[in-house]
């Protein structure tokens, strides 16, 4: 496990895009794992601006995202798919066909799931996964447990998920109860992983991740078993190293 330790939340970012862009010059067919929230928001916005400059192109490289809330329509203003479009795949070049995003309205979810991994197989596996952390250790959706499931998968979200969450929403109460997320498998699965954190609220957290201990009740723990994990901090997250 690598760790940088940045000034601010923009150095994070352009850390991030500098170490994304390298995947997709070395590889132009490269297979993105992308992750929403706020915290990769400033990546994007340094990626599309280095595809407008023609640094990096996207035109075949292919993605897969973490995680969708049931139930949300794709234009809906706090679904993943708006979200991914609106901070990225509008700003790059990258193909239509080539973007996978979890389907929070499929009919037969657990036929999608198994689908979805099977998408992931036939692309060749995903060569670097970009992540976040919540405050509670969950990665994608996989949230604090007693036992963690491998593959693609629904998932209720817990009460601190859905407290986090509901900055994004009028209420706690217009958040979705449940998610549908790449399993710890899959993730783990990546050749790279490259995990971001900023913010004070995220150093308790990410001393837990490092610290040695693996636990299910901790899933971002398991990554201290990745054979090529990086984690980019800004200095408050990385406060309590």
């Amino acid at each position: 496990m690598k760790i940088y330790i940045v000034e601010d939340y923009q150095q994070l970012s352009a850390k991030a895009a500098s170490i994304v862009a390298s995947q997709v010059i070395l590889k132009n067919n490269a297979v993105l794992g992308l992750a929403t929230g706020s915290t990769p928001e400033g990546m994007y916005s340094q990626l599309a601006q280095m595809n407008r400059e023609g640094k990096v192109d996207f035109s075949e490289v292919v993605t897969f995202n973490l995680d969708e809330y049931l139930g949300l329509s794709p234009d809906h203003p706090q679904s993943y798919h708006y979200f991914m479009h609106h901070h990225f795949f509008n700003h790059v070049n990258v193909s239509p066909r080539n973007i996978h995003i979890p389907l929070g309205q499929a009919k037969n979810i657990a036929e999608f799931c198994l689908e979805y991994e099977q998408k992931i197989t036939e692309a060749g596996g995903i060569d670097l996964q970009v992540l976040g952390i919540g405050a509670n250790g969950h990665i994608g959706f996989n949230e604090p447990h007693t036992y963690l499931k491998l593959q693609t998968h629904a998932i209720d979200l817990t009460e601190e998920t859905i407290e986090a969450n509901s900055r994004f929403f009028f209420s706690p109460e217009e958040v979705p109860r449940q998610a549908v997320t790449m399993g710890m498998g899959s993730i783990m699965k990546a050749q790279r992983i490259l995990l971001l954190a900023s913010g004070k609220n995220k150093a308790p957290v990410i001393k837990e991740t490092v610290s040695g201990k693996i636990t299910t009740e901790l899933p971002a723990s398991f990554l201290q078993l990745h054979r090529d994990c990086t984690l980019i901090l800004d200095k408050e997250a990385a406060a309590l190293l």
